[in-house]
């Protein structure tokens, strides 16, 4: 009779040779091993890269059928904290998710009365962007105070910072760097440390996005210590994004710099009362801090005495907050950490990807005009360069999107445009909800509760054009040079017949 682990190393390897034959067309793009891209065929804006090794390891962990969150888990938060050098990262079920943790942690009672988020109280957040960046804010009772975007970054603009600042009612600022370029930290961190906010950093769209700062500034903000794997020299910081505030988040849904299938995680950078806030709100709101399978890892299970329960009720069942239950499962959990192992590859290939489309359409430049990584005032085609302002701040992006902007007096829209590439199999997205305020159901609570949120300003010029005039390419590690350059001879082509 086959011994059981003779049995599941067969099984594994089969398991191996069959995801060979199956997905050999989900192989990064640079593996010699990848099926040819067929000339002509589609060529989606994102997609699952992997290979035999994610499959293995869900399968082995499938097989080991624990299933709810468990020691893949536990390695894939500590494995995904030391990548990133932060005290803790806990994983969710996606990156929706993570959001409303970072900011639900922000309401506890646990947290001192001053800093605490209560209803009522505002939190500065941007127009453009993701649905889930704001909702947390809504579904907590608080009221999202809306900046305008910098089309030209996709970015929220740090110049109406102040003039959104209420003392005594603003509480946090929540924002996401867009599409992999990261917003002005140096200009937020400031604003937050000057008065005394939360930084709550939507890092879905940036894992591996890194922004320096003078060592003078980063110093003057709190900040010594380089990120692990990074070095700016002596006179610099330079850190990766969801590093630099308070809490931020990741998702690995398919199209980001990992994936999971589903999943997300919450960056917990310096606290440990914030880590154990998110983890309580994770995990049905519990007071218990004890892993799924494990009892009594305080020591005094039956010891506690809490709310007006009677001493000695069970720590496990003793509830400090109103939770969920947004854990992920291990096998994804198993997938995940081989998905880590690749980041560095991933990184650098979306940069890689993003410099060719930009030089590949720099000949339409007349008609489009293209993203640039915030601190950028210019870039060379040729050299891959960019120029920078005097702030003495940069940034290195992992690039999530290729966004453009149609010009004015270009003879198409970005409707036309993304319609086109749609009808010849290339895949587009626009700036994900372009200005929120316009989507209906933010249309629906204006009209309902004009209360329940505020403009800086009563126009969003910067979210309109991003709304009216934005798309974006994809970037992602499938793409091989050859499906680059086809898109790029497609929009060529598209923009001749019309000039």
């Amino acid at each position: 009779m086959t011994s059981l682990p003779d049995l599941k190393a067969h099984i594994l390897s089969l398991t191996r040779d069959y995801a060979r034959q199956a997905h050999a067309s989900h192989r990064p793009a640079a593996d010699p091993a990848r099926t040819p891209w067929p000339e002509g065929s589609p060529i989606p804006y994102a997609g699952r890269v992997f290979t035999e090794d994610e499959v293995e390891a869900a399968v082995s962990s499938t097989l080991d059928f624990w299933l709810t969150l468990g020691a893949e888990g536990e390695a894939f938060q500590k494995e995904l904290a030391a990548f990133l050098g932060v005290r803790a990262c806990l994983a969710v079920n996606s990156g929706s998710s993570a959001n409303l943790l970072a900011l639900s942690a922000l309401t506890s009672p646990l947290l001192s009365s001053e800093r605490r988020l209560r209803p009522g109280d505002e939190v500065i957040t941007c127009a453009a962007g993701f649905p889930t960046t704001v909702t947390p804010i809504l579904q907590n009772g608080c009221i999202p105070v809306f900046l305008d975007n910098d089309p030209v970054t996709g970015n929220l603009r740090v110049d109406q910072l102040e003039q959104a600042y209420v003392p005594g009612r603003t509480k946090a600022v929540m924002a996401a760097h867009a599409l992999g370029n990261p917003f002005d930290l140096a200009a937020v961190l400031a604003f937050c440390r000057r008065h005394q906010l939360w930084l709550i950093e939507d890092n879905c769209d940036a894992l591996g996005c890194s922004y320096t700062m003078p060592r003078s500034v980063a110093e003057s903000l709190g900040f010594k210590d380089n990120s692990p794997g990074l070095d700016a020299g002596p006179d610099h910081v330079i850190r990766w994004t969801g590093t630099w505030g308070d809490l931020s988040t990741q998702s690995f849904y398919p199209p980001h710099h990992l994936t999971m299938g589903e999943g997300g995680a919450v960056n917990i950078v310096n606290s440990a009362l914030l880590r154990r806030i998110v983890e309580s709100f994770r995990d049905w709101g519990r007071d218990c801090w004890c892993p799924s399978g494990k009892d009594d890892t305080c020591g005094k299970r039956y010891d506690w005495q809490l709310g007006e329960l009677p001493k000695g009720y069970d720590h496990k069942y003793i509830y400090s907050h109103f939770g969920y239950n947004l854990k992920p499962l291990d096998p994804q959990a198993a997938i995940g950490r081989v998905q880590l192992r690749r980041l560095p590859e991933f990184i650098e290939a979306r940069k890689r990807n993003w410099l060719r489309l930009r030089r590949g359409l720099e000949p339409l430049s007349h008609l489009l005009e293209f993203c640039l990584p915030t601190h950028a005032t210019g870039f060379d085609p040729a050299t891959g360069a960019f120029e920078w302002d005097d702030s003495g701040c940069s940034t290195d992006c992992s690039w999530f999107g290729f966004l453009l902007l149609v010009k004015p007096e270009a003879p198409f829209t970005s409707s036309d445009l993304g319609r086109h590439l749609a009808s010849v199999g290339v895949g587009t997205r626009m700036l994900f909800g372009g200005n929120l305020l316009k989507q209906p159901a933010f249309v629906q609570l204006r009209s309902e509760r004009p209360e329940a949120l505020r403009l800086v300003e009563a126009e969003m010029p910067g979210a309109d054009l991003v709304m009216e005039r934005a798309i974006f390419l994809g970037t992602f590690p499938g793409l091989t040079e050859a499906m680059i350059d086809q898109e790029v001879s497609l929009i060529r082509q598209f923009v001749a017949n019309l000039v």
